[in-house]
């Protein structure tokens, strides 16, 4: 084999995703920017701003690649995939907030660079018009999905909030705080794109529940990743599970199953966290294998998420759903 084509990477999921339908990502961005532009100076500054930082489009492309797998993709699918790209980004702008967190995408945050005040308000700016996009499709019952999603989203986050520092907090509650705060948006995403493709409830049904499945998988991998990743490599302020009072998979794992002096060990870090809070808990999660434990987890529901895609004929797009299936549980930043 030749070594020069051996030394070079395999072209990864998410790059085969974009690939596929990068003709619809770019005119899903032309419509989400021409929905938001305004002629303030001080909305267009945000706006460029924001643009920075936001990430790897997958709820887009989960809509736009379920639309070709369905076989049918049209101008309607781009317009439901900036509607919500627009929903998911404001909940990061007001994420931000709850975390005080200084970064993302290597980019300052909102937050920091302008305050609270300016926070709410811009991810309030996305919220209406991501509706006001989606109102364009005609259809109310797009709108409707759109909306329980949304307030489903709403109900994860406070979830989140009010558990904050509850060192008790069962596994189960924890797998419905991430259903909700993020699993919810990719599986409405998945199922409107096969709505849209005038796919049977059968498959729309099939196509939620792979949504819904990669979406908590993403979740665990994210948290995973705010345990053991680095600020240079993911690109955001990193160890705001553990400041928050955030009881993660993996340290549920450990204080419901560790040993019983990690356990206590454990529980007083994380009720007095400090810098070097972390880096402590990560040697005990590592001790206990309660990384491995969620990453295990994570897998599963990339078995099921993937399971679900059965429903639809073979081909080149369900292929590329598949593959980014793994790529979730698999990434680094």
């Amino acid at each position: 084999m030749n070594p020069q084509l051996a030394a070079q990477p395999l072209v990864s999921p998410l790059s085969m995703a974009q690939s596929l339908v990068a003709g619809e990502l770019a005119q899903c961005e032309r419509i989400f920017q021409a929905e938001l532009a305004h002629a303030s100076p001080h909305v267009d500054q945000l706006l460029a701003h924001l643009s920075r930082y936001r990430g790897k489009r997958l709820r887009p492309m989960l809509v736009l690649l379920v639309g070709r797998a369905c076989g049918s993709l049209d101008e309607g699918h781009a317009v439901l995939a900036a509607s919500i790209e627009m929903i998911h980004t404001a909940t990061l702008v007001h994420d931000d907030i709850l975390d005080n967190a200084s970064q993302r995408r290597h980019v300052e945050t909102v937050n920091s660079r302008w305050g609270s005040h300016v926070s709410v308000l811009l991810g309030d700016y996305l919220f209406t018009h991501a509706f006001h996009l989606a109102s364009q499709l005609g259809d109310a019952a797009v709108c409707r999905a759109l909306g329980r999603a949304t307030n489903r989203v709403c109900v994860g986050e406070l979830t989140q909030v009010f558990e904050s520092g509850n060192l008790d907090l069962p596994e189960e509650t924890y797998l419905d705080i991430i259903d909700g705060k993020t699993a919810e948006l990719c599986a409405v995403a998945c199922e409107l794109a096969a709505r849209r493709s005038g796919m049977s409830a059968s498959i729309c049904q099939s196509l939620d529940a792979y949504g819904r499945s990669l979406g908590a998988a993403f979740q665990i991998a994210d948290d995973l990743l705010d345990l053991v990743g680095t600020e240079a490599r993911v690109g955001k302020t990193l160890g705001s599970d553990v400041q928050n009072g955030k009881l993660t998979l993996p340290l549920i794992h450990l204080l419901t199953t560790g040993r019983d002096e990690d356990r206590q060990q454990a529980r007083s870090l994380l009720a007095h966290p400090t810098r070097s809070s972390p880096g402590s808990l990560l040697q005990l999660l590592r001790d206990n294998r309660s990384l491995e434990y969620a990453q295990a987890r994570a897998g599963e529901l990339i078995v099921a998420a993937r399971l679900h895609l059965q429903s639809l004929p073979a081909s080149t797009a369900r292929q590329v759903l598949e593959d980014l299936a793994e790529f979730v549980v698999a990434r680094n930043n």
